[in-house]
């Protein structure tokens, strides 16, 4: 699939602008600090849930790192090899003592251990879910934009890879229709450069998710962004950052400056910020581009599998590697 530079760009912008919105809402996570006022930017102030360095992604990004890597060499995230390869970096990462990571989560790499293939990390996530009754957590979502950027130019194939990513820690169905539902509109947000009609795109799902999804948009078009507080479960998280994208006003001399503002409105929110952003910050940043995602905040952004901004794993690495899944793990420079 032949890309412009706009739409490669704004692929860039996926992953750039998700970390963003990761690490500007982790300070604020579950009142962690008290929220800005009404009008006041939200700042990269570190601290939350897991006493993290200004400007330091969560694991809702290092989830996604992970999941780029393999992307990144050009792989089918539908076949196995590849979930394989996700799972065992999902194990190095929960490994390395991430400081917060979320009870779903967490109890399923925990049981599926240090060396696991997607089979024995499903059949643990199947497990968690029978004992439990409940799987359909915001998890899978948070970490699900890089599956976008895998399979921009089959829709078919993108839904299937994101049941599948989704599948390896959440084992309930839902989980994984929101993170197909969310790739799909951030697919169209790269190759259209606009979400007008990205709802139409939804008409890739299964009938009864299609109904179910475009209910749930419909509701969060309808209400005030701050009526979606309780976002961490999936449903919750997806109309909370799809409320504050579309009921956003777009700046009117500098449209761009609504990634800015649209990532205000989801932190303001509250309760579960950073992922909230984090999915908010997929979206767009594949409607305006890497070039919309201030330099004060890029030049903090850094996190796992680096230990500081000066470890190589920050802003640039982020772009490289959505250049390089939309590339398909090819070398080169940018599409002209």
């Amino acid at each position: 699939m032949h890309l412009t530079s706009d739409q490669i760009d704004r692929a860039a912008g996926v992953l750039l602008a998700s970390a963003a919105g990761d690490a500007l809402g982790a300070g604020y996570e579950f009142d962690s600090a008290p929220l800005p006022p009404p009008g006041e930017a939200p700042r990269m102030i570190g601290g939350g849930l897991g006493g993290f360095a200004p400007g330091e992604w969560t694991d809702d990004t290092a989830q996604a790192v992970a999941i780029a890597e393999v992307a990144a060499t050009g792989a089918d995230l539908r076949e196995e090899v590849a979930l394989d390869r996700i799972a065992q970096r999902f194990a190095d990462w929960y490994a390395a003592g991430p400081p917060d990571v979320g009870i779903q989560t967490r109890a399923v790499l925990e049981a599926a251990g240090r060396r696991p293939s997607a089979a024995t990390m499903r059949a643990a996530a199947d497990a968690v879910h029978a004992r439990t009754g409940r799987s359909a957590g915001n998890g899978s979502l948070m970490r699900t934009a890089p599956v976008a950027l895998a399979h921009l130019d089959d829709p078919a194939a993108l839904v299937t890879a994101a049941y599948a990513v989704s599948a390896l820690t959440h084992h309930d169905p839902l989980a994984g229709e929101a993170a197909a539902a969310w790739c799909l509109l951030v697919r169209h947000a790269v190759l259209e450069g606009t979400l007008d009609g990205a709802r139409g795109e939804l008409r890739h799902l299964p009938v009864d998710a299609r109904h179910r999804w475009l209910a749930m948009l419909d509701d969060a078009e309808a209400q005030d962004p701050r009526a979606f507080t309780s976002n961490s479960w999936a449903g919750g998280a997806l109309q909370a950052a799809w409320s504050s994208v579309v009921r956003t006003p777009v700046p009117v001399d500098r449209p761009a400056d609504h990634l800015q503002h649209a990532l205000a409105t989801a932190i303001g929110i509250g309760g579960d910020t950073d992922t909230v952003a984090a999915i908010a910050g997929a979206l767009l940043g594949g409607r305006w581009g890497a070039g919309a995602v201030p330099d004060g905040w890029t030049r903090l952004l850094h996190g796992w599998p680096g230990d500081g901004p000066t470890a190589g794993v920050d802003a640039r690495h982020l772009v490289d590697l959505a250049r390089r899944t939309v590339r398909r793990g090819a070398p080169g420079p940018e599409a002209r």
